[in-house]
């Protein structure tokens, strides 16, 4: 399953360029950066391919990024900067796209203000990829639509892939806090500084930050919200389809995890790399080619330091940012990424007889939910639940008791998506949330221009950029969206914005008893190995 994952979840990080054209130049905005001047829209101003760390390139790689120091002269601002070097073969999906050129040169960063901006709340977006591609320029990050509404819009790259994740015990060596791996997480951490830094200077309010991100990019605001490095650093959070799967421990065996920096030795190994220094001297795109032809996984590390512990561990324990979270996931995320799921069984027979083995007890319980009368939609269903609806519910209720929670439901269909098997897919809500439906990639199901998809397109923009200012989700003449809270109040996005209660009653008791006991047991991952392919599980929690 997981050389599957590797191929889909590349798949999923293609992304391509803005093609908005900008026609007249902006005003020069002198921060304590340096000064760079953007481009300008009507009422607003786009500055692109701002660096905010020095380029981690020869003896800079795999080393934590160093701020970039205060420039002289006047920057241009007005081309977006290479995306982060990432796997140069390409798939063909739903979210190909072509991102040009990458580079290690690619700590950059990208802002969309109102012209008139004074104080105004800033919306930090990560994108995804599963951390092995994608990149801030994606079309459909474009954040002039988010801007009208009033707030600023950061898009950030971050290295990825094993540029942003290996690590290694001579790495661990060289670090003062002898750890490795994390440098794309500690990238978006330098970001979150550079816009506490600089952001005010674009008119901006740092005490204001919302950061926000999809798939790997809501992974990473839980990477960040769970870092001690990067508290203070924001003050609310948006993760969509986010998922809280289990970590290697940087040096330990456990959860069934190949230790990070084992991970890094048996890397350097298949690619006959004497030692670090080795790999430092190759080209970047074909070191990044081999480590993906080699079926290396880039994903965050409990190195104690940084992620102190795993996620789950750390949301039991309440020790993530205390602030203002909305999270949730889409109703078809498995439709466009199969290979995450297993076949179909020969049988109804079979597919009972392997639930039965591999649950117990819970057998019954997982049989009402997933049911063998429709094995296909029970299979996608049970991939979704354990990834992306177990992790949303389980945040919205651990963050309830710190500060206010909200929780949605992405179940939006149209005519292209659904006649092609694709109803509410991973990564669907995108368009619609930020406004730009028309900026769809090549092969994307194409958005009919309706007024029922502008309203809807209307309202996640109005829900999104109302929590980015004040922390509670509005829109204009929509349904109220009430905190999770006691009553497990979800949004439900389908046709229009429904609030309702009590998502898939059961679903999250299933998943997180499951969870309870692979992390019970001490050798079991929690992730896409659910389901048909699950591990026996063992005893009951208390």
């Amino acid at each position: 399953m997981m050389s599957f994952r590797r191929l889909i979840i590349w798949a999923a990080a293609a992304a391509c360029l803005t093609t908005s054209a900008y026609a007249q130049p902006a005003p020069v905005v002198t921060s304590p950066a340096g000064a760079v001047q953007g481009l300008t829209d009507g009422a607003t101003r786009v500055f692109k391919g701002i660096p905010y760390a020095v380029p981690p390139v020869g003896q800079g790689r795999w080393r934590p990024p160093v701020a970039m120091p205060p420039w002289q002269g006047v920057k241009s601002a007005v081309e977006f900067g290479p995306a982060c070097v990432q796997p140069s073969f390409k798939f063909k999906s739903v979210y190909t796209q072509d991102i040009g050129a990458t580079s290690e040169d690619c700590l950059t960063l990208n802002v969309w203000t109102p012209a008139d901006a004074r104080k105004t709340p800033v919306f930090v977006w990560i994108h995804g990829g599963s951390f092995t591609g994608g990149g801030s320029k994606e079309s459909l990050y474009d954040g002039a639509r988010l801007a009208q509404r009033g707030i600023i819009v950061v898009t950030i790259n971050y290295r990825v892939g094993v540029l942003g994740y290996l690590a290694h015990p001579q790495l661990s060596n060289e670090s003062p806090l002898k750890i490795s791996g994390n440098y794309g997480t500690l990238d978006q951490i330098e970001a979150l500084k550079w816009v506490q830094r600089n952001i005010e200077a674009f008119g901006g309010d740092p005490a204001n930050v919302t950061v926000a991100g999809e798939s790997a990019g809501g992974l990473s605001v839980l990477y960040l919200m769970a870092s001690p490095a990067a508290r203070g650093l924001f003050a609310k959070a948006i993760a969509q389809s986010s998922y809280m799967v289990s970590m290697p421990e940087l040096r330990e065996r456990r959860f069934g995890e190949t230790p990070a920096e084992l991970q890094g030795a048996r890397l350097l190994t298949t690619l006959g790399a004497a030692n670090i220094g080795a790999l430092r001297k190759m080209d970047a795109q074909s070191l990044v080619d081999a480590a993906a032809m080699a079926r290396y996984l880039p994903l965050g590390n409990v190195d104690g330091k940084i992620l102190p512990r795993q996620l789950v561990d750390t949301f039991d324990k309440g020790e993530q940012a205390h602030v203002p979270l909305l999270a949730g996931f889409n109703a078809g995320e498995i439709r466009s990424l199969t290979i995450l799921a297993p076949p179909v069984p020969s049988s109804t027979s079979a597919y009972e007889t392997a639930i039965r083995e591999r649950y117990g007890n819970l057998a019954d319980e997982f049989l009402r939910l997933y049911p063998s009368s429709n094995m296909q939609e029970s299979i996608f269903a049970t991939t979704r639940d354990a990834l992306y609806g177990w992790t949303a519910e389980r945040l919205a209720l651990k963050q309830a008791a710190r500060a206010p929670s909200y929780l949605y439901l992405f179940d939006h269909g149209y005519p292209a998506a659904d006649e092609a098997g694709l109803h509410a897919f991973h990564a669907s809500e995108l368009p619609y949330m930020f406004g730009n439906m028309e900026r769809t990639p090549q092969y994307w199901p194409k958005i009919p221009a309706t007024p029922q998809e502008t309203r809807l397109s209307d309202a996640m923009v109005g829900y999104w950029t109302s929590f980015a200012k004040t922390g509670t989700p509005s829109a204009a003449n929509e349904a109220a969206w009430a905190p999770y809270g006691s009553t497990g109040a979800y949004m439900h996005f389908a046709d229009t914005p429904k609030a309702a209660s009590d998502l898939f009653p059961g679903m999250f008791e299933l998943h997180e008893e499951a969870v309870c006991r692979r992390r019970k047991s001490g050798d079991q991952p929690w992730n896409w190995n659910t389901g048909l392919v699950s591990p026996i599980l063992g005893a009951a929690c208390p």
